[in-house]
């Protein structure tokens, strides 16, 4: 057996044996099931034409089947074959973490913070005895259990993001990539909720496993950050392309990057704007290539959306 066998054979065996309940194993089918689950829901809401949704729709029904170039089938069979090469690499790739080892070494940390906030408060009042050891275990575990995982995920956020807006922005300018690969996605001229990640499988790849990667290593984020992170990334880019522009929904009232933002980028008029994705707009405002709402509608597109 090669070197390369041996790796993926470990790699299979490690993920058998470990707890389908444990943050590693859901890291790799939690997304994959909000996936489905959120785009099914979007799905029935699309086929069952309910008043109160219809309101908000972005396109009619008869937009989807005459402008899209591609069958809802086919999407749905090419978002299969990339969850399964998506949970293969996971199998392979993945390193469980002994439970007994993460306890200790969260144990370490929060002493560190514990030290490092008792020896502040001794700098700046070093007469003072301090007794409230219990107040100070407590934010030492707040800022390790809490604030570092916050600031981790934002930065995982920032990460995925900028691999995104370049690579994207990459696969629109080069008439090669765009041709053979990226043009696959924009078959879909009326995004829907299935169609998030219709994709090449190459792009595929790059865009989503080396993007969740690179968010995951460089954002030292622990196996159960990167499960809600991976999850909740999923749960974004599935509302950017359901469709429906709705006021109430926090994903798109709270980020400025939401279904309308990508929605501009997927029509003729703004194939070569909007390329940041999925969480924020700030790659397209420095670098100019970003079209607003009321920029679209001057070019006489969405009139009938009321404005959020």
């Amino acid at each position: 057996m090669n070197a390369t066998s041996l790796f993926i054979n470990n790699g299979l065996q490690t993920f058998k044996s470990q707890d389908p309940w444990s943050s590693e194993v859901m890291a790799l089918w939690l997304p994959v099931a909000a996936y489905w689950v959120y785009s099914i829901t979007f799905h029935f809401i699309m086929k069952a034409e309910i008043p109160f949704f219809e309101q908000y729709r972005i396109h009619t029904i008869n937009d989807l089947s005459k402008r899209n170039k591609v069958s809802v089938s086919r999407v749905i069979s090419m978002v299969t074959l990339q969850h399964i090469i998506q949970i293969a690499l996971g199998m392979i790739i993945m390193h469980p973490t002994d439970p007994v080892i993460s306890a200790m070494k969260q144990d370490k940390n929060i002493q560190w913070w514990f030290h490092i906030i008792l020896s502040g408060l001794n700098h700046l009042d070093p007469h003072h005895h301090y007794t409230h050891i219990r107040t100070i275990s407590l934010i030492a575990k707040t800022i390790h259990c809490i604030v570092i995982p916050c600031i981790r995920f934002l930065v995982a956020m920032l990460v995925m993001d900028a691999h995104q807006y370049f690579l994207h922005r990459l696969f629109h300018m080069n008439k090669f990539l765009y041709k053979h690969i990226h043009s696959h996605h924009h078959r879909l001229y009326v995004p829907y909720a299935f169609g998030a990640l219709y994709n090449h499988p190459i792009e595929g790849f790059l865009f989503d496993s080396v993007g969740a990667s690179l968010a995951f290593e460089l954002s030292g984020m622990s196996s159960r950050s990167a499960m809600l992170f991976f999850t909740f990334s999923t749960i974004k880019t599935v509302d950017d392309h359901c469709g429906y522009a709705l006021p109430w929904d926090p994903l798109q009232f709270l980020f400025g990057n939401n279904v309308q933002y990508h929605d501009i980028h997927h029509q003729q008029f703004g194939i070569k704007k909007n390329f940041s994705q999925p969480f924020f707009t700030f790659w397209d405002k420095l670098l100019g290539t970003e079209m607003t709402m009321s920029e679209a509608r001057k070019k006489g597109a969405y009139k009938h959306l009321k404005s959020n």
